[in-house]
């Protein structure tokens, strides 16, 4: 359907004269002049619990001073019966940001809230506590990767207008790092989309000012008001491939200490986003769990920051020989190598240990999967469609083979992607153990690949353990853009052959993912959009697949 609806248009109208109302002057400064605050970035919920819900919003004023900002949360729309208010000082040390954790709140709750300074009121936000009890279904919103000047955000624009989903979740990468003219930033002038600021972004000021315009479209802030956000960091909120002590994307040399950059990015991150700190004093801590119920645990992970060691490289094992197998393989199965780090690995096994429900979801970052592709792949040294053809050929006429193209089907399959999962099998296995050994059903929910994806979930020794449902991107490229010359179609189908935990690949389009629980299944179904390029799209139909509860039953299955 096309975007040009009347509810975009309504969105934006609102918008526009929310902005034109806040701007009149309501108020005096110390000095006699006008004073205002207008909201402009919209407003958010985010990280219910069944009697609390952070309410979110950003006060622009005219002049840079501290100020109060007054809030209500009502259990109508009118605001007729307020259930709690108060106010909250906000100033230019948190960026003119106001986050309010409204507690005593009721269980299972959906609720009206609005932000107000003098007469200039914000626009209205919805959100809903979690239940507790009698849980017969949760239904999840899952996006991953929104890069701003890689597109239109269609995707968020479609969710938006859902009026069944329980929460939105973000698996991260929810801004990128980069400067203009940088990653998928082609048709940002075009598409009037060139990021703010234009630098790459590395101080406390830079971040900032990403998330403002991030925050300035529509399309993000209609979702932010209809449903509760509970979202994680990727390695973008920070810099490409971060690990614990630097990035990829990171030149201290000219960038200065990663720490200052790793410091200024967390600040403007809980500046900017409806989350709740586990533990106030540990800003890079924000690993934590949700209960819906006895239906659904929620785990939300950080497997990019707080406990990550550096990722390996295939660069480093590729010499005169050849690939060097022996060592890789020795430094994959060196038992110190963590992903989530200790501490974090063991909050989850408490987790896990503790929760009676009956659907175990971990909300990370990266694919937990087993990628292994043929190494020639990996290393892109061949397409897929050729690779696919020698495949067939050595089934149908081996002796015609050549000794390059035997050499070519000899070389043994490796993980596609070292900065997931994959890289950290030692860390992997563990956490298949914990869920194994518990008896639980565990679902994997992953973002970062830009691509989707669905996945039986089993240690190594082959053990059925659970599920993987890996979401694309809203806008970030996938697939189509590394292997521009190959069909995405034969792509995904050629993953799908040589991968053996594969079962579902989809490697063309930007979309998210509906996740719904239930007491008998759990079902992903995948919905994309036709293009982020333009504002007129179509929504094009997805797989959907399901899995069912029990020790025997924990593996994809199709509806």
């Amino acid at each position: 359907m096309s975007t040009q609806n009347s509810r975009r248009q309504f969105i934006r109208t609102f918008a526009l004269s929310t902005a034109a109302v806040s701007l009149v002057a309501c108020g005096g400064s110390g000095d006699g002049t006008p004073f205002s605050a207008a909201f402009l970035h919209g407003v958010a919920s985010g990280d219910p619990q069944a009697d609390r819900l952070i309410i979110w919003t950003r006060a622009t004023p005219s002049e840079a001073r501290d100020f109060d900002v007054k809030w209500e949360v009502a259990s109508d729309a009118q605001f007729a019966s307020i259930v709690k208010s108060g106010s909250f000082s906000t100033g230019a040390a948190r960026d003119f940001t106001v986050k309010v954790d409204v507690t005593g709140l009721s269980a299972n709750t959906g609720y009206f809230y609005r932000f107000a300074v003098n007469n200039n009121t914000s626009p209205v936000g919805r959100g809903k506590t979690l239940p507790v009890a009698n849980v017969e279904q949760v239904k999840l919103a899952v996006f991953t990767c929104s890069n701003y000047p890689a597109g239109y955000f269609n995707v968020y624009a479609e969710a938006a207008k859902l009026n069944d989903i329980d929460a939105a979740i973000h698996l991260g990468d929810y801004i990128y790092e980069y400067p203009r003219e940088g990653y998928a930033s082609k048709d940002a002038a075009a598409l009037k989309r060139e990021v703010e600021p234009k630098n790459e972004i590395v101080t406390l000021t830079d971040y900032r000012s990403r998330y403002a315009q991030y925050r300035s479209d529509v399309d993000l802030q209609a979702l932010h008001a209809k449903l509760p956000f509970i979202a994680v960091w990727d390695d973008h909120e920070f810099a490409n491939d971060t690990w614990s002590g630097g990035a990829e994307n990171h030149d201290p040399a000219s960038e200065g200490p990663f720490s200052a950059r790793r410091a200024a990015a967390l600040q403007a991150y809980h500046e900017w986003m409806p989350i709740r700190l586990p533990d106030a004093a540990r800003h890079d801590r924000i690993y934590r769990s949700f209960d819906f119920g006895k239906l659904v645990s929620l785990h939300m992970l950080d497997t990019r920051v707080i406990g990550r060691d550096k990722q390996l490289s295939y660069s480093s094992y590729i010499g005169a020989a050849g690939f060097d197998a022996a060592k890789f393989g020795a430094d994959m199965a060196n038992p110190a190598r963590q992903l989530m780090g200790a501490e974090q690995s063991a909050w989850l096994q408490q987790q896990l240990g503790a929760s009676t429900a009956t659907w175990q979801i971990l909300g990370q970052q990266v694919l937990m999967a087993r990628m292994n592709i043929p190494a020639p792949l990996a290393l892109q040294q061949i397409g897929f469609g050729a690779y696919l053809a020698l495949v067939a050929k050595a089934q149908q006429a081996p002796a015609t083979l050549t000794p390059a193209e035997q050499q070519m089907l000899a070389q043994p399959s490796v993980p596609y992607n070292l900065d997931a999962w994959d890289g950290y099998a030692v860390a992997r296995e563990s956490v298949l153990g914990m869920a194994k050994a518990m008896d639980k059903n565990l679902i994997a929910l992953a973002g970062d690949t830009h691509n989707s994806w669905a996945s039986d979930l089993a240690d190594m020794n082959g053990k059925a353990v659970g599920v993987e449902f890996g979401v694309t991107s809203v806008t970030s490229p996938g697939f189509e853009d590394i292997f521009p010359n190959e069909d995405p179609l034969k792509v995904a189908a050629g993953l799908e052959q040589v991968i053996g935990p594969l079962v579902y690949a989809e490697t063309a389009h930007r979309g998210f993912m509906i996740v719904t629980a239930t007491a008998s299944q759990a079902t992903a179904e995948w919905r994309y959009v036709s293009t982020v390029k333009s504002k007129t799209y179509t929504m094009l139909p997805g797989k959907t697949l399901r899995t069912l509860p029990g020790a025997a039953n924990r593996k994809l299955l199709a509806v």
